[in-house]
């Protein structure tokens, strides 16, 4: 946060979520105001690419990261390089999730970038881009909606 204001800003909210992911991945629903939309716009066919609100996130993404839980222990959020924007409540994210395979042992990785915007101390948009063939490859073909 900054000096000048008790409400958190996109780059303590997105080292929030960070914390979240490695104590209880996935378990960053509290950060996402109540109308948030989260994207993924590269997501496979067959898997949604929008969510409008926090419930249909959860809802969506509940089951998901429970099955991404049982099979990659995740280890560490690295190399995150914040970018500011012009606007204040926007920042993108680099950043590589590291863990290993649980029925494996095999250590993967992959990349990320995220464009977050975040009122009002909750995050309000979250636009993920990921490597879906790279999570395929290491944890499985995701199950289709």
């Amino acid at each position: 946060m900054t000096e000048s204001t008790l409400t958190p800003g996109p780059r303590e909210i997105f080292e929030r979520v960070r914390r979240h992911w490695l104590e209880n991945l996935g378990g960053f629903g509290n950060e996402l105001a109540e109308n948030a939309v989260v994207e993924t716009p590269f997501a496979p066919p067959g898997m949604a690419r929008r969510h409008e609100g926090k419930e249909a996130f959860l809802l969506f993404s509940g089951p998901e990261q429970a099955a991404f839980a049982n099979r990659f222990a995740l280890d560490e959020v690295r190399d995150v390089v914040v970018h500011e924007t012009t606007d204040p409540e926007v920042i993108v994210v680099e950043y590589e999730l590291a863990g290993r395979v649980l029925a494996t042992g095999r250590q993967a990785s992959s990349p990320f970038i995220g464009v977050l915007r975040v009122r009002n101390g909750k995050i309000v948009n979250w636009r993920e881009y990921q490597n879906t063939l790279a999570m395929i490859e290491i944890i499985g073909q995701p199950q289709r909606t």
